[in-house]
């Protein structure tokens, strides 16, 4: 009801209207539903943005009838005059300067962004972080999917992998990137120097390593003083039908293992991470541990 008087009085965005009902936005999107579900609410876009405001035809009735009743209620309560006075404040901001357009949109900007740019850009530009002088491996590099996002910021990549069909695909994949060296090798046993890397990944490999400490314990010694290990897998879970299906040889892990790995290897786990799920994906959970070298 509160929504429905703010809307009567001006067309708004969610996140226009969060900041006059002092509720998040989560819950503003929530409650409106119902409302343009049951035609009380008529809702347009206005390029990428979502305005609200009380349906222009009239509501079908009775609930033109059922929101007069209601509307008399609230009138004179001190909710009222509050949300009456924050909605002010709020338009008042759309003249006041450039930011309006943030508070029309609110919590759609998410979606306005991926329209706007795509899904990959804000993981992309992040990895600028990385320091531009590291040599980085990236162990079991498959078809160089980790390699080709990494290379551009650091000075160079090290793709290794024991499948020769693999490094056929990456050296394709990869041709036109200039700082990328291919390396064919097991990962118990890297085809590499002690203290190579400042930094090497291994990005959903190691499952199909029967002894994975080894490959840790073989990875710490190719990483240079303060080097770290980046390792992304599945979390411990019951599909065993990817033990033949797919030639796993382990139902993932969990922070117990990767402690133990980083024991055996001389490293420090410095951070395990359950990463956020992709509900458009459908396999297991993944999570990311970082280890380091300290000496």
């Amino acid at each position: 009801m509160r929504m429905l008087r703010l809307l009567e009085k001006s067309e708004l965005g969610v996140g226009e209207l969060s900041k006059a009902l002092q509720l998040p936005q989560s819950t503003v999107s929530r409650q409106l539903k119902p409302l343009l579900d049951c035609g009380f609410v008529d809702r347009r876009t206005e390029g990428t943005a979502s305005l609200c405001r009380v349906a222009t035809a009239g509501m079908v009735p009775p609930g033109g009838e059922l929101w007069a009743l209601a509307r008399a209620q609230f009138q004179g309560l001190v909710t009222a005059a509050d949300d009456d006075a924050r909605l002010a404040t709020v338009l008042a901001e759309r003249h006041r300067s450039g930011s309006a357009f943030f508070g029309r949109v609110g919590g759609e900007w998410d979606q306005v962004r991926r329209t706007l740019f795509g899904e990959h850009f804000g993981a992309d530009a992040l990895l600028a972080l990385l320091d531009p002088r590291w040599t980085v491996a990236d162990l079991g590099c498959g078809t160089g999917e980790a390699t080709e996002r990494i290379a551009p910021y650091v000075a160079r990549v090290v793709a290794i992998d024991r499948e020769p069909a693999m490094l056929v695909a990456a050296r394709k994949r990869l041709a036109p990137l200039r700082n990328v060296e291919f390396r064919e090798g097991d990962l118990r046993k890297l085809p590499a120097k002690d203290r190579e890397f400042d930094a090497a990944v291994a990005m959903l490999v190691l499952h199909h390593v029967e002894r994975p400490e080894e490959a840790v314990a073989d990875a710490g010694r190719c990483l240079a003083r303060g080097g770290r290990l980046l390792v992304v897998d599945m979390t411990l879970h019951d599909r065993r039908e990817y033990l033949t299906t797919m030639g796993h040889l382990h139902l993932g892990f969990d922070r117990r293992a990767c402690e133990a790995w980083a024991r055996a290897a001389g490293l420090e786990l410095a951070r395990w991470t359950r990463l956020r799920p992709d509900i458009e994906g459908r396999g297991p959970g993944l999570f990311a541990a970082l280890l380091t070298r300290s000496r």
